[in-house]
């Protein structure tokens, strides 16, 4: 039991419920394995959820929603198959967006069609190379048709390290 009076299965239940809620069935197992750790606010709530000390994802206070860390980011990559909550930009630009930088709308490539503004995305490269994870600002279609402003505002990079892992 935590202080909170939950239980850590609980815990991790709960946070795995989101998870299918917003990726589908599936993948708040895939994102969140036995082990996991929490964070919780001062009111008991779930904050942040971390695997061997790596922060896996966060629960938005306003909507209940996940924010996806890197490491959260690889695991959902992992789980759901291309073009599943991806966006692709072009290769020029990796290396900027795995710094962090947000990603513009006449950079991408592909986009999976069903993301809606707001959304929690995966940033890749054409050949699914994982850059970055951040929200969505349009939709799949509005990235791919418009030619100016941001498709994605990243959240967190990996790095220009990733890009010379291929």
């Amino acid at each position: 039991m935590t202080s909170t009076g939950y239980s850590k299965d609980s815990l991790l239940q709960r946070v795995r419920t989101i998870g299918d809620f917003q990726f589908g069935r599936g993948a708040g197992e895939a994102i969140f394995p036995d082990g996991c750790t929490f964070q919780l606010s001062t009111t008991g709530r779930i904050r942040q959820v971390r695997l061997d000390g790596e922060r896996l994802a966060t629960v938005r206070a306003q909507d209940g929603r996940l924010t996806l860390g890197i490491a959260g980011a690889v695991r959902l990559a992992a789980h759901i198959p291309p073009p599943g909550y991806r966006v692709a930009v072009q290769e020029d630009v990796a290396a900027f967006i795995a710094d962090g930088r947000n990603a513009m709308a006449k950079h991408v490539v592909s986009a999976d069609e069903s993301i809606r503004a707001g959304d929690e995305v995966l940033v890749v490269t054409g050949d699914d190379n994982l850059l970055a994870t951040g929200a969505a600002l349009l939709s799949g279609r509005e990235m791919l048709a418009f030619n100016y402003g941001v498709a994605v505002k990243v959240r967190q990079g990996r790095g220009s390290e990733c890009i010379q892992e291929r």
